[in-house]
């Protein structure tokens, strides 16, 4: 992990210890209350003794306006520690939420490699809850602990013998607890995992919903789910067959423990060692330590169940960078200068080329995996296996990837719509009015009723395909970079609204360095010139109405 593993750790110590107050306040008032609850049956045995059996009614008011001040007590340390306590988890959840969104979100990447959407989700919602909630258990394990130190001390006031079980009783039954959580933690771990795969697998479902009604393939996907979700149902009952198991047996050996204090202090008080009071006092003790217990054997499994979230959510966030931050500065100002030298990465061989400032290039490509990996190179989601990147003389290996796309946008052929209004979807700031009109989507705009103000629903789901297009491509245009790589923004409209488009991008984009990667003729005629991508290799090079004369390839390329 390099040096994520040191901030990894500081992200999850800063969740679960960088609420030290919150979590201090709960254990003090819950230490508050669990004194509280231990006294009142310390305080009905003293009732018995001095009022009941010597029939004092002075005593016996008395004593009993003092168990009111303590319910009181108990009531407003309960309260106010909880809410404490509460915070505290929730303020950790929150931070370990935004820490993995900004991780899988980082112009690094890396962190979406080899999980799912849905996956991902799960771990920034659910895991970061589960650890979030390690404070609470802290809090309530403290508060558990003074709980059962004030009933050891007053039980060895009442009798040493007593004292003596519970002090030395209560850390075995604790070693116990801590044994039995064990299984929990792993199948926890387990549970959390196929929950997350199941998540990921309906989210693309769902996300693919209409490709699969078109080829109808419902069936086959409605299969694949129901047995993903089985293997998540079968985990989630092994994990709750693990924590039912470990919490019968604690409350069992609890149990057990109780029945021996009680038995204990009924024969001290049959041979005359302690007074009535003082038993009915080690009694309600008794009674009372199962409550504490109860929580510290809650703890455990919380905490079994915290570490497995953490793991998960570790994983993310010290996941290694696809691409590694540079430390050079952008040119400034920015020209938009790009030169690819010998620029080697998956369909690329070799690929020696230069893009002047202001150019409108175009890019036509006999091989679909070539032409993305040029987008993955320009937008330095991936650095070349061999060769260089440079933007305005700077490689872009030597650059921040955050940096360089304030500077550069590749804005893919599947760019995807959010949530909102399609005037929202193609960006703040500005006037996005001329954007719309070069993309052609003032016209979507023209055809919904609310105009721009349209919500677009989940993925641009209430649009069609061109339609989306149309917005996504005027949101790129939008984001005023000096250098914008577009790639097939029009596949999904008809001719006549290419053609419009071709002339708005060309306009919209004058004097600002422009790459279209794309095999459309409409686009590609506006260009100031194109080359061919055959093979990997650069095999034409020219203006696209000479290439379409003279180079054969070039023509099936962009004809066929």
């Amino acid at each position: 992990m390099g040096a994520e593993g040191p901030r990894t750790r500081d992200v999850l110590g800063q969740a679960v210890g960088g609420q030290r107050r919150d979590v201090c306040t709960g254990a003090v008032l819950g230490a508050g209350h669990q004194l509280g609850e231990a006294l009142v049956p310390v305080l009905i045995g003293v009732v018995i003794d001095q009022a009941v059996a010597k029939s004092d009614t002075g005593a016996l008011v008395r004593w009993l306006a003092v168990l009111g001040v303590v319910y009181v007590g108990l009531s407003f340390s309960f309260r106010y520690g909880a809410r404490a306590g509460e915070r505290a988890a929730e303020q950790a959840a929150h931070l370990l939420r935004v820490a993995v969104v900004r991780r899988v979100l980082a112009p690094g990447g890396g962190a979406e490699s080899g999980r799912l959407p849905g996956a991902l989700a799960n771990i920034a919602t659910e895991d970061a809850k589960r650890v979030g909630a390690v404070n609470m258990a802290v809090m309530a394990g403290i508060s558990a602990l003074a709980g059962l130190a004030v009933s050891a001390v007053a039980l060895l006031v009442i009798s040493v013998p007593l004292g003596l079980m519970v002090l030395l009783g209560t850390p075995v039954l604790l070693l116990l607890g801590h044994l039995l959580s064990k299984p929990l933690e792993h199948r926890s771990e387990a549970e959390q995992e196929r929950a997350a795969h199941a998540s990921g697998i309906a989210a693309d479902l769902v996300a693919g919903l209409r490709v699969l009604k078109g080829i109808g393939a419902q069936g086959a996907a409605v299969q694949r789910y129901r047995r993903t979700s089985r293997d998540s149902l079968a985990a989630t009952l092994r994990a709750a067959s693990a924590q039912a198991w470990q919490s019968g047996v604690v409350l069992a050996l609890t149990g057990g423990f109780i029945a021996l204090v009680a038995l204990v202090g009924g024969r001290l008080a049959v041979e005359g060692d302690i007074t009535l009071g003082q038993l009915v006092s080690a009694v309600g003790l008794a009674l009372f330590l199962i409550g504490p217990l109860e929580v510290l054997a809650w703890v455990n499994a919380e905490l079994a169940q915290g570490r497995a979230s953490a793991g998960r959510i570790a994983e993310v966030l010290a996941a290694p960078l696809d691409v590694a931050p540079g430390e050079r500065r952008l040119a400034d100002p920015v020209r938009g200068g790009l030169r690819l030298r010998g620029v080697s990465l998956g369909g690329l061989r070799e690929v020696d080329l230069s893009v002047a400032p202001g150019e409108l290039l175009g890019v036509a490509s006999t091989d679909p995996a070539a032409a993305e990996a040029l987008l993955r190179c320009l937008g330095r989601t991936e650095d070349p296996e061999s060769g260089s990147v440079e933007l305005d003389g700077v490689p872009l290996t030597d650059l921040d990837p955050a940096e360089l796309r304030t500077a550069v946008l590749v804005a893919a052929h599947d760019a995807d719509l959010f949530d909102g209004t399609l005037r929202e979807n193609v960006g703040a700031g500005g006037d996005p009015g001329r954007a719309m009109a070069a993309a052609a989507a003032d016209e979507v705009a023209r055809t919904l009723p609310l105009g721009e103000a349209a919500e677009v629903g989940e993925g641009g789901r209430s649009l069609s395909g061109g339609q989306r297009q149309r917005v996504a491509l005027a949101r790129a245009l939008h984001a005023d970079r000096t250098v914008l790589v577009v790639h097939d923004p029009t596949t999904a409209v008809d001719a006549v609204t290419e053609a419009r488009i071709a002339d708005g991008v060309r306009e919209f984009r004058s004097g600002r360095t422009t790459v279209l990667v794309t095999n459309s003729p409409s686009l590609l005629a506006v260009t100031d010139r194109v080359i061919l991508l055959d093979a990997g290799r650069i095999a034409a090079d020219g203006p696209h109405t000479g290439l379409l004369r003279d180079d054969a390839a070039y023509r099936t390329a962009v004809l066929a």
